[in-house]
């Protein structure tokens, strides 16, 4: 089975992201396996550090080690967001494969500080590292931010000699949460172009990637929801970053917030007797596959790369 080090490589190379997908329970990773196994598609498969507190890290682990073993997929359990040492090191010990260190709210030397010491303790256990520089806004689980800061080119070359991270997360204007814009949405794409030239050699990801489907949207506030003015990120500059640009890993949580919420909502308002949670919960792992499909196939192109 491939390794989450050929994907380092090969994405890039060959024109193709990896899709990374939050999971908070049994039934989103669920959905995100059955999708990712349709698409014939690796996959990270995420856990926020208030996701980690939420399931507890056995059950975790548990749950990751299961679909392992079950799907027969590459698929790399990843800290997303991990804000300190101490949280990364937990992760690292518990086997993940890949951590996040989100130093982005430090100043620059203290950043480069932090993640330089994550890195160290997890190149010793051959696990992968992300760090982040620049503030993508919005609000997400525990992360918030009430404005961007767009990742500076010549910041992201120091930064990356200095700590030796694996990949970079970079604020190029996407963000965090269903509430992305409230006028034009534009990507920096002449900001990841300069990062690119710079470092070359550094996979990067991007953070608050969801698209905020407009149909999940719908139904939400059709049945009870209020989600109003939601707006994501066209799914068109995704692919532009997935296939022309060196973007490792999308991020995605919002979307599957979404679409698990919206089959919830709408199965309960139509079956106003039904008290099985079961039933709700099985349209919401089919409508989260859809989804992941996708997104594997259609935006992040990494379908048929296993």
């Amino acid at each position: 089975m491939k390794t989450l080090k050929f994907y380092l490589k090969d994405c890039n190379k060959n024109g193709y992201c990896l899709g990374a997908y939050n999971f908070i329970n049994m039934e989103y990773i669920k959905g995100i396996c059955e999708g990712c196994k349709a698409s014939n598609s690796p996959a990270f498969l995420s856990v926020s550090e208030g996701a980690f507190d939420y399931m507890d890290a056995n059950f975790v682990k548990a749950m990751f080690d299961t679909v392992k073993k079950e799907y027969k997929l590459p698929l790399f359990l990843h800290l997303d967001h991990g804000k300190s040492f101490e949280m990364c090191k937990k992760a690292i010990n518990y086997g993940f494969d890949s951590v996040m260190i989100d130093g982005s709210s430090l100043s620059f030397e203290e950043n480069i500080k932090l993640t330089k010491k994550v890195v160290e303790y997890a190149h010793k256990h051959d696990v992968v590292v992300e760090a982040e520089l620049g503030v993508l806004a919005g609000v997400e689980d525990t992360v918030k931010a009430d404005k961007s800061i767009y990742t500076d080119p010549q910041k992201a070359k120091e930064f990356v000699e200095k700590t030796g991270c694996d990949t970079l997360a970079v604020a190029i204007g996407t963000s965090h949460g269903a509430y992305k814009f409230k006028g034009e949405q534009k990507i920096r794409f002449d900001i990841l172009k300069e990062i690119e030239k710079l470092i070359p050699n550094t996979p990067l990801v991007l953070h608050g990637a969801s698209s905020v489907p407009q149909e999940y949207v719908e139904i939400i506030n059709q049945n009870g929801g209020e989600l109003q003015g939601a707006v994501g990120i066209p799914e068109k500059f995704l692919t532009k970053a997935a296939t022309n640009h060196h973007i490792f890993k999308i991020n995605t949580d919002t979307d599957l917030r979404l679409a698990y919420m919206s089959t919830l909502r709408k199965h309960m308002t139509e079956n106003p007797k039904n008290f099985d949670i079961r039933k709700a919960n099985k349209l919401a792992i089919e409508e989260i596959a859809k989804l992941v499909i996708k997104k594997n196939t259609k935006v992040f192109k990494c379908n048929d790369r296993i």
